[in-house]
């Protein structure tokens, strides 16, 4: 029985390998650790605890996120050291003093962008300020802060983090799931009477989707940074750039979902003692919601698809369900013209729904796609290109390419 208590925690560890609270808490751990024996050999302190603060801090599931934390806490330790070196000069601890100096550090924090690590500045200066040794213990705390983030850098450097690619396409698959589940319980409805609490149900499941998508972009954002400086991603770019895209269209398409339920609600409350469409129009809406909800679906496999193999295949599917969802929505335009006309209740209700699924349709469609990846490229080159602008004329002078009209000297 003792032996099972150890291991099934064990085994379930194993299992969690891949999961990002895991992965962060085996490499930050491992990371403050050796930091610290790092620090015990080149720190004067009998006990340097801010190298391992420090690593602790600094080491991130990607290599970006760790590279940006490091850099920014060394520059706040700095800065915060100087302030309390400049004070200590000139006063000495009392408490107008360290007021002062909570104010002058948070304002410098402010000014030099050292983003979430503010307070850091104004911490480091009041504990350089409280010693009697000042200079010597400013200079082991910065000694100790840069053993703490070279570590935690050199950690992701020489053990690559995880990319985590895969798991934000898993994401973006469950969410178009969640998408295709709730058109096929609305093409289920659409030709039987529904109560109204029963149609509102369907419209707060589309406006749970918004939480799904906020969630599917975090996962999102740490694979981006994830395959930025990571020496195992040779294409990062292009993986951000088809992920990303892909999740703004599904996010088009949830608002969009979102109103269709809305105008689905209204009907519903004008056609109590009715089903929502006579039996004709609810099977071609039917049929129309089967192949969109497959299209969604398809769109999300081709999305992350791009990212492995198998594309072809994906894309191929994709047009086929494109094609059904448009020659239904053309049938289900014509008998909802007809019916209108016979009997004209509610039919702006009916223009709406068909100007909503003509907007999903649009946006899954694949030119659309296309012409979107590629603008989100150029779009994405050029702003990489104007931020390292000299090392872009370097590579091109290295290369023997033409230099847009500008020499190298």
């Amino acid at each position: 029985m003792y032996v099972a208590d150890v291991l099934d925690p064990l085994a379930e560890l194993v299992k969690r390998r891949h999961d990002p609270v895991v992965v962060q808490t085996v490499r930050s751990t491992a990371a403050a650790a050796i930091a610290y024996v790092v620090a015990l050999k080149l720190s004067k302190e009998p006990a340097p605890l801010t190298a391992p603060l420090t690593a602790l801090l600094v080491v991130q599931v990607t290599l970006y996120a760790t590279l940006t934390r490091s850099l920014q806490r060394v520059q706040a330790v700095v800065v915060g050291v100087l302030i309390a070196i400049g004070f200590s000069l000139l006063v000495g601890l009392t408490w107008w003093s360290l007021a002062l100096i909570i104010l002058a550090a948070q304002t410098a924090g402010y000014l030099t962008r050292v983003g979430d690590w503010v307070q850091e500045v104004a911490i480091s200066a009041m504990l350089v300020l409280g010693v009697t040794q000042v200079t010597t213990y400013a200079w082991d705390r910065v000694l100790e802060t840069l053993i703490g983030a070279g570590v935690g850098m050199a950690f992701n450097f020489f053990l690559a983090p995880p990319v985590w690619v895969e798991t934000a396409g898993q994401s973006i698959e469950d969410l178009a799931r969640r998408m295709r589940q709730l058109m096929l319980h609305i093409a289920e409805e659409l030709g039987s009477q529904v109560a109204v609490d029963r149609a509102a149900a369907r419209l707060h499941e589309a406006r749970r989707l918004d939480h799904d998508i906020a969630q599917v972009d975090a996962a999102l954002r740490q694979a981006e940074d994830s395959v930025r400086l990571n020496p195992r991603v040779k294409e990062g770019l292009l993986y951000r750039v088809v992920l990303r895209t892909g999740l703004d269209t599904l996010e088009i398409c949830t608002v969009i979902l979102r109103v269709m339920t809305r105008s689905l609600t209204d009907l519903a409350k004008k056609r109590t003692e009715e089903p929502l469409f006579p039996p004709e129009v609810a099977e071609a809406l039917t049929g129309l919601f089967t192949h969109l909800a497959a299209a969604v679906e398809s769109f999300a496999v081709l999305v992350t698809t791009q990212v492995t193999a198998n594309a072809e295949e994906a894309e191929s599917r994709l047009a086929s369900e494109l094609v059904k969802a448009h020659a239904s929505r053309d049938r289900a335009a014509d008998l909802l013209l007809y019916r209108v006309q016979e009997h004209p209740r509610q039919w702006q209700l009916h223009g709406a729904l068909l100007a909503e699924i003509d907007r999903i349709l649009d946006e899954l469609d694949m030119e659309q796609r296309s012409m979107r990846l590629m603008e989100e490229l150029d779009r994405s080159t050029r702003e990489k290109r104007e931020r390292f602008r000299t090392l872009h004329r370097i590579q091109r002078w290295v290369r023997g390419d033409p230099t847009d009209g500008s020499t190298m000297t």
